[in-house]
């Protein structure tokens, strides 16, 4: 029997892998039970048992814990490099390196809201570190990105990380502007001199989840500014500067980019990517993980495919990560299980979504302490996982005889 784990974080609680590798050691201690017990002699029930392969992938949906899933997943490195915040303070910015040389990035090690420890200032908030992760990448040999731009502190276009790319933005006097929100409304020729020829030899996969365009009320500045600190009273003249910069841009290079969905991501960091870099995808996240972790590979010969997540809800019903590898999964005509730390009533959509049974890890009443403890947690992951599969192995099915 083959069973792929392909488990989400539980955040705050349990990694990826952690998550993963405690499933497996759950799974495989339901495999020496059945083999040393006296059901086990069954002939058609003992191979399933001796041949258990479990193959553990790292996952995530291009988000928070996309880096740490990917490099301890895959065997990357860790790397660090001292960037612009978004404050414009000095911040030690942390992403991956992959075997393959693709570097994993999130954008928020950069310009993320966490980082901001005073009050928020969206006419400040530049994305200025992004581009100086990325151009630190550059030179350290990679060519391929995958980058995750959720959590951002920034509503000023992408145009710090453009600027740090080697682009300038100048007003009409013709002096290179700040590269801050405040600047946007000003600009009115562009220079791309500085722009390092090998930028065109780097292809960049953005994970990148939603789907609003850059400008207009269902725009950056208008549905997402006011978690940025834009005020209500300024919205409307604040999407008129990000028109008037979107438009200058695009007459730059006579394409016009702003009105495709996803450009208005991260203060209008999709749309600085598909204007500034010529192999740009956005792409959801998770289908971006999905194909770097090589899934779809593994599914071809597996039974039974494991997922999870810290909660299961209706959220995990409209597409997050255990739905996406459901999906794929049953490509493979697989059986998927999955567990979940907390499991709403409303999780029951998720068998709608190809998640065939899923259960809670917690044995029982606890605090959310307790229940989040790293250890306690992978313990439950582990004694869940057992009792599961030895319920699979005493019915003695592998995927000939799992489906009618």
């Amino acid at each position: 029997m083959k069973v792929v784990v392909a488990i989400d974080s539980f955040k705050r609680s349990m990694t990826s892998v952690q998550a993963g590798n405690a499933c497996k050691e759950g799974i495989l201690a339901a495999a020496h039970a059945h083999c040393g017990s006296g059901v086990a002699a069954a002939k058609d029930r003992k191979p399933a048992a001796d041949n258990m392969n479990v193959v553990v992938k790292p996952l995530a949906d291009g988000g928070e814990g996309t880096v740490e899933a990917l490099v301890e997943g895959m065997s990357g490195t860790y790397e660090y490099v001292t960037v612009t915040g978004p404050m414009g303070n000095p911040v030690k910015a942390r992403y991956g390196i992959l075997p393959d040389q693709t570097a994993v990035m999130e954008m928020a090690e950069a310009s993320g809201i966490t980082l901001v420890k005073e009050p928020l200032n969206p006419w400040k908030a530049t994305s200025t570190g992004v581009g100086e992760m990325i151009l630190d990448a550059v030179q350290k040999g990679c060519r391929k990105f995958i980058i995750g731009i959720g959590g951002s502190a920034t509503t000023e276009g992408g145009i710090g990380m453009l600027s740090a790319l080697g682009y300038d933005f100048m007003d009409e006097n013709g002096d290179i502007l700040p590269p801050v929100f405040a600047s946007l409304e000003k600009v009115v020729q562009i220079e791309n001199n500085r722009v390092p020829e090998v930028l065109k030899d780097c292809h960049f996969q953005i994970a990148c989840d939603v789907k609003n365009p850059l400008c207009g009320v269902e725009g950056c500045v208008y549905v997402f500014g006011a978690q940025k600190g834009v005020k209500e009273e300024e919205k409307e003249s604040m999407d008129r500067a990000m028109q008037s910069y979107a438009a200058c841009l695009e007459k730059f290079t006579g394409k016009k980019f702003s009105e495709i969905p996803g450009t208005g991501a991260a203060g209008g960091l999709g749309f600085a990517f598909l204007w500034g870099l010529p192999n740009v995808e956005l792409k959801p996240g998770i289908d971006i993980v999905l194909e770097a972790v090589g899934l779809a590979s593994e599914l071809q010969d597996a039974d039974i495919v494991v997922t999870g997540e810290g909660c299961l809800d209706f959220q995990t019903a409209m597409g997050k990560v255990p739905v996406g590898v459901a999906k794929a999964a049953k490509q493979y005509g697989c059986k998927v299980i999955a567990f979940a730390g907390s499991v709403t009533e409303e999780a029951i959509k998720c068998n709608e979504k190809g998640i065939d049974a899923f259960f809670s890890i917690l044995p029982g009443v606890c605090s959310l302490d307790e229940a989040m403890n790293t250890e306690t947690a992978q313990k439950n992951m582990r004694n869940a996982a057992e009792q599961v599969f030895r319920l699979v192995l005493a019915c003695g099915k592998e995927k000939s005889s799992l489906h009618p």
